[in-house]
């Protein structure tokens, strides 16, 4: 039986993998220790990998979802600090638009948390989303849409013209 190794290409695995996470959990070094515990695990189970059941990003994904559960039960334990404020300079507005967004997403539910980071944190098309999911592509399209709209509704009642400058990205 030939095997096929889902770790011969690492390097866009990598991107699509923080991408999703930081969608997930935030841009940083959570994330970026969350994407490395994905990849220890993935380099560690390697063998299990079995290319007829999807293809590696699929099977990573899965991997980093154990990974994004690992990481909240261990922060529930820890008390949560408040978010810092963003430091003035070029980026300034970037950083306002990517707490703000990052707020507005800890408020969605958990399944259109995950559509949206499935759709833009790992750049899956609504195919491959529903592949991963198991659900069927018109529904994916349908539920991510509904939650786009959702994460709009709540940008657009916010005060803050950030807020509204993030919206209009969306």
């Amino acid at each position: 039986m030939l095997r096929i190794d889902p770790l011969r290409n690492p390097e866009p695995l990598i991107r699509r993998i923080y991408s999703y996470v930081a969608y997930r959990i935030g841009d940083g070094p959570d994330a970026e220790d969350v994407t490395s515990d994905t990849f220890e695990r993935a380099l560690r189970y390697r063998k299990s990998y079995d290319h007829a059941r999807g293809e590696p990003v699929s099977w990573l994904l899965g991997i980093a979802r154990r990974c994004i559960d690992d990481f909240f039960s261990h922060r529930l334990a820890l008390a949560e600090k408040p978010p810092e404020m963003p430091a003035p300079g070029d980026l300034e507005e970037d950083t306002a638009r990517r707490l703000i967004l990052a707020t507005v997403m800890s408020g969605l539910g958990e399944r259109d948390r995950e559509l949206i980071a499935l759709k833009y944190g790992a750049d899956l098309t609504a195919r491959e989303i529903g592949e991963f999911l198991g659900l069927k592509t018109n529904a994916v399209e349908v539920a991510l849409h509904r939650a786009l709209g959702r994460l709009r509704e709540t940008l657009d009642d916010g005060e803050p013209s950030a807020l509204s400058t993030a919206a209009k990205a969306l």
